[in-house]
């Protein structure tokens, strides 16, 4: 399975942080949104298409915090609201 983007809310700490992960395998497209950091709980769904995982993502993404892109090692900073999910690759 190969991770393709990563979002973070921008809190630090157990009780705030949020992350959403994007990953594919073959054909299939997972949706991980994790609350509490490294140690907390994950919610894992499956999708059949590319795009319903990145609209599945921009539902996610689409609430309070600073939400940012996080792939690669990069910090992609993003205003309230306009999250990078529209670009792919």
């Amino acid at each position: 399975m190969e991770q393709r983007k990563h979002w973070w809310n921008g809190s630090w700490g157990r009780l705030a942080r949020r992350d959403v992960f994007l990953r594919a395998d073959a054909d299939r497209w997972f949706v991980e949104a994790r609350v509490g950091g490294a140690e907390g709980r994950s919610r894992f769904t499956e999708y059949d298409t590319e795009e319903s995982a990145y609209d599945a993502v921009r539902r996610l993404v689409d609430g309070p915090g600073a939400w940012r892109e996080v792939s690669d090692g990069r910090f992609v900073a993003r205003r309230h609201g306009e999250p990078d999910v529209h670009e792919r690759g």
